[in-house]
């Protein structure tokens, strides 16, 4: 070796190990407030999701005073280029963080993600198009529930993973609210310092208090060590849906029903705000109610069911309050109709929990990732479709407001929503009646799946994948997919 070359190594390794102590001290403690632990991860995801909630009602405003012709299909859009980006960045930065850690990519994606935050009242114009691009980052949950696999162990993994979703639920139950408040007595410019003042919160306690989960892996060879395109690409998991019919037949039934869920969420809360003529303050509590009814729908009521109908039916009973919702939300003209069909909503919450329990009982033990992470990648898929369908429908049927909501008529409801409820008195929400239509040919297509098989898809490429990166100290859980299975797009 040469002299020149032998220089360029030590300077490679100089760089390595001053990038080793940037995440690990001397010694090998990883840097942080104690050993990781879930409840870091459980204070990231509060932090970052608690800073988006304060924002629900200012965001609701802005997005209608800065598009005002076409609300429904620029919020769409939005959303939709947001999902599809998460979509296709997911894989590329989890196999990045299994090589170089997860605390790098926790203090990047919370930041990228929050960095719209203080452009709302600075530049509305850059606020949704840095919005639309954070996509690439907007994957949290994937390098939370991967810091979290790291440190538990399998029989842990279920309740931790628990944790982390009823936080993400509980700062998106408080939050709005708050905002809400906050925004009508002191203004919505307060709202949005308070929501960049949590954010950067976040993101000085994961510099400062998260402690790296893979200290271990912070060796010079890691550090080169190649992302093969199998790990880094989004359809790898797609593209084996066709191999088993069961498969095939679970796979059509999650995107059928998911299309229309994520599509909702994307514009629902917009949807009552101008459409629908609620107040700041009706739309928070009616977040709140329906957060607090999911959880119990989740817990009590899917426990209960699972014991009593079996699995199948507890699915088939899902879609089926997934149609009344839909269809009650379509069809809806007055409040009180949307705050019964909200509770309607909570009820059909079940049924991807009780999707993932058939897929858990049913797939043979080295199956259990293929399937799981097909029907993640779909729902992944979903994200981004859903809003842009959405709004695509909204624009058709020219569910649009002309002006500003106007002050309360007697009767309750601004009188702009009710002039447009007038003009659509047949059908108020036409994306929701689609959305009922296609969870109607979920439920057809859930008729055909077995109660009791074996699930049979060919997976020595995809255990050869999930080998090439993966930890010896924390080996994959029966019934966990690589991906997680809320995402963070639904915000």
């Amino acid at each position: 070796m040469t002299q020149a070359g032998k220089k360029k190594k030590r300077a490679v390794n100089r760089s390595i190990m001053l990038a080793k102590k940037i995440i690990i001290k001397d010694g090998g403690t990883p840097q942080g407030i104690g050993s990781p632990s879930v409840y870091h991860a459980v204070i990231v995801i509060f932090l970052e999701f608690f800073a988006w909630g304060l924002l629900t009602a200012p965001t609701l405003v802005v997005l209608h005073e800065t598009f005002p012709k076409h609300t429904f299909l620029m919020n769409g859009l939005i959303q939709g280029v947001k999902g599809l980006l998460s979509f296709l960045s997911a894989p590329l930065i989890g196999a990045l963080s299994d090589v170089w850690g997860r605390k790098s990519f926790l203090l990047l994606t919370v930041f990228f993600t929050c960095a719209p935050i203080p452009l709302m009242k600075i530049s509305p114009w850059w606020y949704f198009a840095v919005i639309s691009v954070s996509g690439v980052f907007a994957v949290t949950f994937s390098v939370v529930f991967a810091y979290v696999a790291d440190i538990t162990q399998e029989h842990e993994r279920s309740m931790a993973y628990g944790l982390v979703s009823a936080t993400f639920a509980a700062s998106l139950v408080i939050s709005p609210g708050i905002g809400a408040y906050l925004g009508r007595v002191y203004g919505d410019s307060l709202v949005v310092v308070l929501a960049t003042a949590i954010a950067l919160l976040d993101i000085c306690f994961i510099l400062v208090a998260v402690p790296e989960s893979l200290p271990e892996k912070m060796r010079p060879a890691s550090w080169g060590a190649p992302i093969s395109w199998e790990q880094a690409d989004p359809f790898a998991s797609l593209k084996k849906v066709g191999q088993d019919s069961i498969v095939l037949l679970i796979c059509i039934t999650v995107f059928l029903s998911y299309l229309p869920e994520a599509g909702q969420y994307s514009s629902f809360f917009l949807y009552l705000r101008q459409i629908m003529g609620f107040s700041s303050e009706s739309v928070a509590a009616f977040i709140a109610v329906l957060g607090i009814l999911s959880i119990i729908a989740q817990t009590i009521v899917l426990s209960l069911l699972m014991r009593s109908i079996g699995n199948k039916n507890t699915i088939l009973l899902g879609l089926g309050f997934q149609i009344l919702q839909l269809a009650w939300y379509g069809f809806g003209s007055e409040p009180w109709m949307m705050w019964a069909a909200g509770a309607v909503a909570a009820m059909s919450s079940i049924t991807f929990p009780a999707v993932s329990a058939l897929v858990s009982r049913t797939a043979d033990a080295d199956q259990q990732g293929v399937v799981q992470g097909m029907i993640t990648g779909i729902r992944g898929l979903c994200n981004g479709l859903g809003p842009a369908l959405y709004g695509f429908i909204f624009y058709i049927f020219h569910v649009e407001l002309n002006e500003l909501p106007m002050p309360e008529s007697p009767s309750g409801g601004s009188v702009v929503a009710q002039y447009h409820l007038q003009q659509n008195s047949i059908i108020p929400g036409p994306p929701f009646l689609f959305g009922a239509c296609s969870v109607l040919l979920a439920l057809l297509v859930a008729l055909f799946i077995p109660e009791h098989t074996n699930l049979n898809v060919r997976s020595s490429s995809w255990k050869k994948h999930c080998g090439s990166h993966g930890h010896p100290h924390s080996p994959q859980a029966p019934g966990e997919a690589k991906e997680p299975l809320l995402q963070d797009t639904n915000v």
